[in-house]
């Protein structure tokens, strides 16, 4: 885990608020190229497996997947390993790890006052909430509890 300011476990990863979705934190085509591996559940792959996939729906060139799959790797997103002339890729973590990671992120970038409006707003969600969520909810705060956190 890094302690560089950028995260649990992602570095180089700056908060765009203005984006949606993954593209708050990761570019288009690296939230793209993400989105193809956790959706694809592939457990290792090469660049031509993520450049194969995009190519179904658009022309991209094979050296501009590559540059950015080394980014995702330098932001530690994904590992690799040396397999042959060529590198094989894994997922470093989930997504649903990694959306967990940049809210933490976002939160802790924030003063005081900003997690104070945040606490403030996500009981305000929480009141809107259906009973599936709030259910989902509660076992997470009883969880907590359980495991003696502050």
């Amino acid at each position: 885990m890094h302690t560089d300011g950028y995260g649990d476990g992602v570095k180089g990863i700056r908060i765009r608020p203005e984006q949606e979705g993954l593209r708050t934190s990761l570019f288009d085509l690296e939230a793209e190229i993400m989105e193809v591996v956790w959706g694809q559940r592939w457990e290792e792959f090469a660049v031509a497996d993520v450049h194969e996939w995009l190519e179904k729906s658009r022309e991209i060139a094979y050296t501009t997947v590559m540059t950015t799959v080394s980014r995702l790797a330098n932001k530690e997103l994904l590992t690799r390993r040396k397999d042959g002339r060529r590198y094989l890729y894994q997922p470093a973590m989930s997504r649903s790890d990694f959306i967990e990671s940049m809210t933490r992120e976002v939160l802790r970038s924030l003063p005081p006052v900003g997690q104070e409006t945040a606490v403030a707003l996500l009981v305000e969600r929480v009141a809107e909430a259906d009973h599936g969520e709030l259910d989902r909810l509660e076992a997470l705060i009883q969880a907590r509890r359980r495991r003696g956190d502050r």
